[in-house]
């Protein structure tokens, strides 16, 4: 399968999804810490001519790094399923409190991104998984060398709670589109899921723990 390379055709493929949560095609868009996920989805909601994204690092907090799916299907998920509005408080990773409320329209594409995006409470009301395709070692790299040293304490702590988190929830194998990012912009074929049965398009090497 030869990769496709316009967000723009991407972006048609994803509006025309039947909606998976109410009125909503939800899109989740997960990888590891540092894998690009935050500015592919921008590019991407660029492309869907503006469309909402919602950062799951805004859902979790320190002491909830994975633990934000209770709230994350009070606040958003049910809301938006009855085709409501939904109200969150994103969480201020500097003062470690969540902040002042937002409200989120029901949109035609919701974008989510964020590690866990695509974990298994999530993937039923998901539209389509994207996952970008970044090894492992080269995303925490990117994203400790992002961070700085100030930080190097909490990604010791993150990298040990993200290997547990795919460990037991992982969601690359069941992601619908795998994404890579290349000199010329993205590249992306059909994941795992969507060629069950038949050889990935893309090498299966980034060392994910499996299930």
């Amino acid at each position: 399968m030869e990769p496709h390379q316009s967000l723009e055709s991407l972006a048609g493929e994803l509006a025309a999804l039947p909606c998976s949560l109410g009125p909503v095609r939800l899109v989740g868009i997960d990888g590891h810490a540092g894998s690009g996920k935050s500015t592919f989805a921008g590019r991407l909601a660029e492309a869907l001519g503006g469309a909402p994204v919602l950062h799951l690092d805004d859902v979790a907090s320190h002491e909830e790094l994975f633990g934000w799916e209770g709230r994350l299907r009070a606040q958003v998920l049910e809301p938006l399923a009855g085709g409501r509005a939904a109200h969150w408080a994103p969480y201020d990773w500097v003062e470690r409190r969540f902040g002042p409320e937002r409200v989120l329209e029901p949109a035609p594409v919701l974008l989510v991104e964020g590690v866990g995006a695509g974990r298994r409470a999530l993937r039923p009301h998901l539209a389509r998984l994207l996952w970008m395709e970044t090894p492992r070692a080269r995303s925490w790299a990117r994203g400790r060398d992002r961070d700085g040293r100030e930080l190097s304490d909490f990604w010791d702590a993150w990298e040990r709670a993200e290997h547990a988190h795919f460990s037991s929830d992982p969601s690359r194998p069941f992601a619908d589109t795998l994404v890579r990012q290349s000199g010329t912009g993205y590249e992306w074929s059909s994941g795992t899921r969507a060629t069950a049965g038949a050889p990935p398009s893309v090498t299966v090497g980034d060392g994910l723990p499996r299930a």
